[in-house]
């Protein structure tokens, strides 16, 4: 089935966050409740509000089977070059090992490049090994050691 990389929209928010929890890290950050959490949609709306960040949902039949958010971050270093932020990537369990994680990375390279961004760059946690397999095989490579201060 076609896949449209499309702006999440606030009736997407549900689906997200199902996708966001949909893990033994994210089970532990996330609420799946009814009614949805206000914090949810709040920041929906501060991320639909800012010019430099974009979420994008990946739609398949009407449904919603993948998330990811994109960053540009303006900065001094690399005499001024923007960089480009991969957040949150997410493709629903039963969807995965289609073709639909790689169309929105590739949606967000696409991005940072007519950005202008000299790199694109993303974290996923340690234990994501299978994540990290498939970020290499699109052409990302380790180069830095990520540190976190939870509040």
């Amino acid at each position: 089935m076609p896949v449209t990389i499309r702006p999440a929209q606030r009736e997407d928010v549900g689906a997200i966050v199902a996708m966001l929890a949909d893990d033994h890290l994210g089970r532990a950050r996330e609420r799946i409740e009814e009614p949805m959490p206000a914090s949810y949609f709040t920041a929906f709306d501060a991320i639909a509000d800012a010019d430099n960040i974009t979420l994008v949902v990946a739609e398949e039949a009407g449904r919603v089977v993948g998330c990811l958010q994109l960053c540009i971050l303006p900065g001094l270093s690399s005499q001024g070059a923007s960089r480009a932020l991969v957040e949150d990537v997410r493709v629903a369990a039963d969807r995965r090992s289609l073709g639909i994680g790689e169309q929105l990375l590739q949606w967000a390279i696409a991005e940072a490049r007519r950005h202008r961004c000299n790199l694109i760059e993303l974290m996923t946690h340690q234990s994501r090994v299978d994540a990290q397999r498939f970020y290499e095989r699109l052409g990302f490579a380790k180069s830095h050691f990520g540190m976190v201060m939870r509040f």
